[in-house]
């Protein structure tokens, strides 16, 4: 645990999936054909302070909603990529325009198309009902299941490493 969290200090840039990491997976089909899906709210306070403490936050997936656009952007992220069929082409991409050093990203994934994405930066990471092909590429399996904790938990405890994850009233961790 100890060389995780020394990969931890390091991190300036989140990237994080949407279906099976921000939500559960499951999602809602409306009768107009929207496809509805659940977010955590204490993931969604550890995005918009990590965006405020400065970090560079990222979304890539598959998906497609207009709602999923919407939400990040209220939480300050501006960095969304939705309908992404390759995402190792647009992470390299991101990083040769950005100048973004591989191993200062956090990236949490769930499922195969995360997999060699996950394989390039410098801490992989996944929730606790990840694929077993992400488990096994993965430097830090959350104990919180997608959808339910996992995004604050990989937040937070690069925050805590860094000592911006708390600061009212001069209490730090």
């Amino acid at each position: 645990m100890a060389n995780f969290k020394k990969l931890l200090s390091n991190i300036d840039t989140f990237i994080f999936d949407v279906d099976g990491v921000m939500t559960d997976g499951i999602v809602i089909l409306s009768s107009d054909g929207d496809v509805l899906r659940t977010m955590n709210v204490k993931d969604g306070y550890a995005l918009q302070l990590a965006v405020k403490k400065g970090y560079r936050v990222i979304i890539i997936s598959g998906g497609s909603s207009k709602t999923v656009i919407n939400r990040f952007n209220a939480l300050g992220i501006n960095d969304v990529y939705l309908g992404v069929s390759n995402k190792l082409e647009l992470f390299h991409k991101l990083i040769k325009e950005n100048n973004i050093s591989k191993e200062k990203i956090l990236y949490m994934g769930d499922d195969i198309p995360d997999c060699e994405v996950m394989k390039e930066v410098g801490v992989a990471a996944c929730p606790a009902d990840a694929a077993e092909e992400i488990k096994a590429v993965s430097v830090y399996i959350s104990s919180f299941d997608g959808g339910k904790g996992c995004v604050r938990d990989v937040i937070e405890q690069v925050m805590k490493v860094q000592d911006s994850w708390f600061d009212n009233d001069g209490f730090h961790w």
